[in-house]
C-alpha cells in the first residue's frame, strides 16, 4: 500500500492538534477506502511552551500511525519543515499546517491530480485574503510581485508551503542545504510540474496566529535576500549615482565662483546634503550587511535544529 507522509509543524498549538488529528483521520479514512493509501503524521514540536508535545504524545499512544519530534527550544517553521521532510518516508509527502487554514479535504484533490493528471507535485494557493489587515494584504500582494521579477525563483501569489509532493520533489528539496532557508523560493526554485489547487480563505480552527507583521515582514527580506542579488545591483547604481551628481554639483559651485564670483551656499544647504548622502550610505551598508550576515550564517554551519526527544528511533540528534 502506497504511503502518504503528513507533516505538521507546531508551535503552541494545543487548541489546534486535535481539531486537527479528528479532521485528518476522517480524509485518511476516505482516502484509503477510495485509493488503498496509509498515512503517517509526523508533528515537529518547534519548542512550544504549552501542552502541545503532551497533545501529541497522548494521540501517539493510541495511534501508532503518529511520529513526533520534539526541539530543544524554537528554531522556527523552516527548521520544523525541514526536519519533517528529512524524516518522512512515504512516497508521497504533504506539508500542512495545524491550524486548519490549510484544508486537509483538498488532499484528494492534490492525490487526484498527481496519480491521475501526471504532477509532480500539488500545491494550495489562496485566492483571497478576507479577514488580513489591509496593510499586510497590501505588503504581501507588493512581496510577490518584487521577488517574482528581481528572482529566478517562481513563487506564485498566494501560495501556501501546503502541498503534496512525489518522493522525487522531496529530494530535491533536501539537496538545497543552505542554512538560511526560505521554503517558498526552495519549492518553486527546484521546479517540476506543479499543478496549483486554488481555495478561499478560511479562518483558523483555534488559537492565534504566530505571524506579526513585523515576523512577515524580516521572513520577506530573507526570502528576497536568498534568491537574488538584485538589491546588491541597486547599492551598486546608487552609489555611482550619487557619484555622478557629487562631481556635478562641484563642476557648478566652481564655475559659479570663478565666473559669475557667486558664493558657496550655506550651512543648511550643506547639511542637508550631508545628511541625504549619509543616508544613502547607511542604506546600501545595510544591503551589504544583510548579504554578509547570511553568508556569515553559512560559514558557521550550525545544525538547523537540535532534537530533544523523539518517538522515531531512526531520527538523529540534530541537522
Amino acid at each position: 500500500m502506497e504511503l502518504i507522509s503528513i507533516i505538521v509543524p507546531c508551535y503552541n498549538e494545543e487548541e489546534s492538534v486535535p481539531i486537527f488529528y479528528e479532521t485528518m483521520s476522517e480524509v485518511s479514512s476516505r482516502m484509503n477506502e477510495k485509493y488503498g493509501v496509509v498515512f503517517e503524521y509526523i508533528f515537529v514540536d518547534d519548542g512550544s511552551s504549552d501542552k502541545t508535545l503532551q497533545i501529541v504524545k497522548a494521540l501517539a499512544e493510541d495511534d501508532d500511525r503518529i511520529k513526533y519530534i520534539s526541539f530543544s527550544r524554537n528554531f522556527g517553521k523552516e527548521a520544523a519543515l525541514l526536519a519533517g521532510l528529512e524524516h518522512a518516508s512515504g512516497e508521497l509527502t504533504a506539508v500542512m499546517d495545524a491550524d486548519l487554514q490549510d484544508p486537509p479535504e483538498l488532499l484528494e484533490e492534490m492525490y487526484a491530480a498527481i496519480k491521475e493528471e501526471g504532477y509532480d507535485c500539488a500545491a494550495a494557493r489562496r485566492t483571497s485574503r478576507k479577514g488580513e489587515p489591509p496593510v499586510r494584504s497590501f505588503f504581501a500582494k507588493l512581496f510577490y510581485k518584487l521577488i517574482n521579477k528581481i528572482s529566478n525563483a517562481e513563487i506564485t501569489d498566494g501560495a501556501r508551503d501546503y502541498r503534496l509532493m512525489k518522493r522525487c520533489v522531496v529530494d530535491a528539496i533536501l539537496l538545497l542545504k543552505e542554512y538560511n532557508r526560505f521554503s517558498k523560493g526552495i519549492f518553486g526554485w527546484v521546479g517540476f510540474k506543479t499543478k496549483w489547487i486554488e481555495y478561499k480563505h478560511t479562518d483558523r480552527a483555534a488559537g492565534q496566529t504566530k505571524w506579526s507583521f513585523w515576523k512577515l515582514l524580516l521572513y520577506s527580506i530573507d526570502g528576497i535576500v536568498a534568491f537574488s542579488t538584485v538589491p546588491l545591483s541597486i547599492a551598486a547604481f546608487v552609489g555611482i549615482l550619487f557619484c555622478f551628481v557629487a562631481f556635478v554639483m562641484i563642476l557648478v559651485i566652481i564655475i559659479k565662483t570663478v565666473i559669475w564670483g557667486d558664493p558657496v551656499a550655506g550651512y543648511p544647504s550643506t547639511v542637508c546634503i550631508l545628511f541625504l548622502v549619509s543616508g544613502v550610505q547607511m542604506f546600501t551598508i545595510g544591503i551589504l550587511g544583510q548579504y554578509i550576515s547570511k553568508s556569515y550564517m553559512e560559514t558557521k554551519h550550525r545544525p538547523h535544529y537540535i532534537i530533544r526527544e523523539t518517538n522515531n528511533n531512526t531520527v538523529k540528534g540534530q541537522q
